[in-house]
């Protein structure tokens, strides 16, 4: 089995973190936190990235292994605006909001400046030959170093000995990861240590890269409404999701807010 280092201080500092709910959410400017991302990459470390939105931290909090898997991950984004402003709240700070979808886009451009080459796992062969085809038309001078479309099923330890091999053989130095949450964040803490790139779980935002899905207007993607927007193209499928985890969200931020009036010291 490869093994691969996970970076010094040197290379990547990671970002002070501050307690969203059950996520320890990495804190920085968007700007910065990508900065770090592309020297890790420049490195070859293999690190992990997650995007944490509202559904996440809720998922974290009913489900301790989760969360325990997300918080191991080198950076923790904070994707969703509503984790912006929990940050505010407690920390009295501007959190930039670093969403995935958001990042996406912004490390291809980078990794085409840089000459990084960059691989797509997950999501289905129909969308990853569109991502092809968009970055390549975008970015010419992109290294696509491979795409795969994994099986919906567990992977046989063979199968993902393959997998892993094949990856690093590629050259790989970005890893963007599509399989959904929280398979995405499981397989990337099975795999940090053994792919030799930084992996990032950008689960929903590669459709929108590759043009099958639209993205919200740009006055609710900075309200905090993006998630309204989801709803309203997908009722069925989101209605139950984002009514109980939004609701429990805005409860625990409302009990956090009651404990800082009654002792505004545990910020």
């Amino acid at each position: 089995m490869s093994s691969f280092s996970n970076g010094s201080p040197m290379c990547a500092q990671q970002p002070e973190r501050a307690p969203v709910i059950s996520l320890n959410v990495s804190l920085g400017s968007y700007d910065h936190i990508r900065e770090s991302i592309i020297r890790a990459a420049q490195q070859g470390e293999s690190r992990t990235v997650c995007f944490a939105n509202v559904h996440m931290t809720i998922e974290g909090q009913q489900k301790k292994e989760f969360a325990e898997l997300v918080n191991g991950a080198d950076w923790v984004c904070a994707d969703g605006v509503p984790l912006t402003w929990a940050i505010r709240l407690q920390r009295q700070i501007r959190q930039d909001r670093v969403a995935g979808i958001d990042m996406l886009p912004d490390l291809v451009r980078r990794a085409a400046d840089e000459n990084l080459p960059v691989f797509f796992y997950g999501s289905t062969p129909d969308v990853l030959a569109k991502t092809v085809a968009v970055c390549e038309q975008r970015h010419p001078d992109l290294r696509i170093a491979g795409v795969l479309s994994p099986p919906f099923r567990a992977l046989t330890p063979a199968e993902e000995e393959a997998t892993v091999a094949q990856i690093n053989a590629s050259g790989a130095r970005l890893v963007f990861v599509a399989l959904g949450c929280p398979k995405q964040e499981r397989w990337m803490a099975q795999m940090r240590g053994r792919i030799g790139a930084v992996m990032l779980g950008i689960g929903g935002a590669l459709p929108i890269l590759a043009g099958v899905q639209s993205r919200s207007p740009l006055w609710m993607q900075q309200n905090g409404l993006e998630w309204a927007y989801r709803l309203a193209m997908e009722p069925r499928r989101l209605f139950k999701r984002y009514a109980v985890t939004n609701s429990l969200f805005l409860l625990h931020l409302a009990r956090h807010s009651f404990r800082l009036m009654l002792n505004p010291q545990r910020s």
